[in-house]
């Protein structure tokens, strides 16, 4: 399903990342509904996103969350994906909490209670509510915002560790009850940028990807505009999959998949060897006749012409000439 045809609930969609994501998937031709306790302030952000709309809605509580999505569903004539995003951080418990963090004991329950009901609890009630409507409607996809494993067990981060632990477990257990359906589960781990400001130029960025399945962190470090949308930051980091099948073939191809590098700049230099190489061979191959091509000794085996050229690239590259 292409993003332009996407009708989306972004929940806590007011400020900070749940803004950028409705803003990215607004300008990318999405339809919007976002929602903030405020109903006038979602109402009035919204109206700064092409084509969206903003609803208030407290996920802490079950009677605001139906009518709210009740709300969403019949504007956007149904939803395509909920983004539950909505959160609260460690400084409502700790203003002071990176240079003065305090024991779980330190905590306030009023504090504990409202960060596990607005991470936790509010996670699962928008995701309980819209669900049945999505299995009704023949599918849909649910992305459950998380944060890095290490903020999770962090020392001085309860009760937004403990509450994050809990989405990402809840995540899990709603993929596998949801595997047999046409209804998805996501989890999307955020990463941070060094610039912030839309006019400060280039940035480096931070993405973390963690699969529902196998919980594996795969990273990807990114040098984008600052300002970068996260959904073009997201397809950017897919897309490299492709580029590294095409050098891993040409590696694997020319037989200079056995290497080390210690510098970015031998790395380059070797698989710029390893292209160039498999480049020669597939301009080579196209123009010779198919009965000297091939035999179970692989591409160009019999051909003097080809495996002499194959030894001059190895020898080239042998264990002990090997530049970087």
């Amino acid at each position: 399903m292409s993003v332009s045809t996407l009708k989306v609930l972004v929940t806590g969609g007011t400020s900070g990342l749940g803004l950028a994501m409705a803003s990215a998937l607004a300008a990318a031709g999405a339809t919007v509904t976002l929602t903030g306790r405020s109903a006038a302030r979602a109402a009035e952000v919204a109206a700064g996103l092409p084509g969206a709309a903003g609803i208030g809605m407290d996920v802490r509580e079950e009677s605001s969350v139906a009518r709210a999505v009740d709300q969403a569903w019949s504007r956007l004539g149904g939803i395509d994906m909920l983004v539950n995003n909505a959160g609260i951080g460690m400084r409502t418990v700790n203003p002071r909490f990176m240079s003065h963090p305090q024991g779980f004991w330190e905590v306030p329950p009023s504090g504990f209670r409202a960060v596990i009901e607005t991470n936790l609890t509010g996670y699962f009630l928008v995701a309980r509510e819209i669900t049945p409507r999505m299995l009704a409607a023949g599918g849909g996809r649910i992305v459950n915002i998380s944060v890095s494993q290490s903020t999770m067990h962090r020392a001085g981060f309860v009760p937004y560790g403990p509450s994050r632990a809990g989405s990402e477990a809840l995540s899990k257990i709603m993929a596998a009850d949801l595997r047999d359906t046409s209804v998805t589960v996501n989890l999307l781990l955020p990463g941070g940028a060094t610039v912030t400001l839309a006019d400060a130029g280039p940035a480096h960025y931070l993405l973390i990807r963690r699969p529902v399945t196998d919980g594996e962190l795969a990273f990807y470090r990114c040098w984008a505009p600052a300002g970068a949308a996260l959904a073009e930051l997201v397809m950017v980091a897919g897309a490299r999959w492709a580029v590294e099948e095409c050098f891993r073939a040409a590696k694997t191809e020319t037989a200079l998949d056995h290497y080390q590098v210690r510098k970015h700049t031998a790395w380059y230099r070797h698989i710029t060897l390893a292209v160039c190489a498999h480049a020669w061979l597939a301009v080579t191959a196209a123009g010779h006749p198919p009965h000297r091509m091939a035999s179970s000794g692989g591409p160009g085996h019999g051909d003097p012409a080809r495996e002499g050229a194959a030894a001059r690239l190895r020898t080239a590259v042998r264990p002990g000439t090997r530049q970087p």
